[in-house]
């Protein structure tokens, strides 16, 4: 890629490149050179024309611009965490997925046709893909962290913990981790994570960390159902990949299992009704308002 920049520049410049030149500066053989120009050509659709009289190339068309080539450390963290999550995926066309997880970490330089199945989605959260990061380094470095964490109960926690493993379920990602203080196993949600702070203290692996009798696994929960009147048919056996349960006639029993997610797609999807369950509609609802009011439409009550 840095030598098709260099190639296109020397375009812009009016120099006339060509495969010598190409070879000449970046010392590789002329074959190589030809091959980057029709790469130029062929993939990234350059109108590329040869000019006999300066033995060199030009664009046909002045206003092409070269694609942009690379991503950035934002675009590939995006990947890296979805990948992560099609690894670990172990449901509908799993095998399948997992092809998709190793094509993505072609991207993001991890090791490790037309289709009948739709991807599973998954909310590309920036703080979790940020937990994700820092506790995969923890787990291979074997760093203890500080953790502030809310609990089942819905209770803060703090806590010096041993991350041992990362858990994919369909419905969230977890961290198991050793408590060395109550001598235990647990596993905490990582969207349920306040505050993460890794520490310079490295702690030494047992396998009484993992056979204390404590490893309860993460509970796999049952999707939410929603009952959806929509204004025109639904193609398909999903909802923008949620899945469809049944329908009958404009009503669609929609499955989901990230409340916030789907509450965000009700805003900007096309609906006639939210028929149920009530407790999404009021959840809608009070979110509307909350908008209305910071645009000053509705007064605070």
């Amino acid at each position: 890629m840095h030598r098709i920049q260099w190639f296109d520049q020397q375009i812009i410049l009016g120099s006339y490149p060509n495969s010598t030149k190409l070879a000449q500066q970046f010392e590789i053989s002329k074959r190589q050179a030809q091959r980057d120009i029709e790469y130029l050509e062929m993939s990234l659709r350059a109108p590329l024309l040869y000019v006999a009289k300066h033995r060199g190339y030009c664009y046909e068309d002045k206003a092409y611009v070269l694609p942009h080539l690379y991503m950035t450390g934002d675009e590939k963290k995006v990947l890296k965490y979805l990948a992560h999550r099609y690894r670990n995926y172990h449901y509908d066309n799993a095998d399948a997925i997992r092809r998709v997880a190793q094509l993505l970490e072609r991207f993001t330089d991890e090791q490790g046709s037309g289709s009948s199945f739709r991807l599973p989605v998954f909310e590309a959260n920036p703080r979790m893909m940020h937990n994700l990061e820092l506790l995969s380094h923890a787990v291979r470095q074997k760093l203890v962290v500080q953790m502030t964490y809310t609990d089942n109960q819905g209770a803060a926690r703090q806590a010096q913990l041993y991350p041992l493993k990362l858990i994919s379920q369909v419905n969230a990602d977890y961290i198991a981790a050793y408590c060395a203080r109550q001598r235990l196993k647990i596993t905490v949600r990582l969207d349920q994570i306040q505050q993460l702070i890794l520490t310079e203290s490295h702690y030494e692996y047992s396998e009484d960390m993992e056979t204390d009798g404590t490893d309860n696994p993460p509970p796999v929960l049952k999707p939410y159902t929603a009952r959806i009147q929509m204004l025109r048919p639904v193609h398909g056996d999903t909802w923008k990949g949620y899945p469809i349960l049944s329908r009958d006639g404009l009503l669609y029993r929609i499955s989901f299992y990230d409340t916030d997610a789907f509450l965000q797609y009700l805003l900007v999807a096309e609906w006639k009704e939210l028929e149920s369950p009530q407790w999404l509609k009021k959840k809608l609802a009070h979110l509307c308002q909350q908008t209305l009011q910071r645009l000053g439409v509705v007064k605070r009550e």
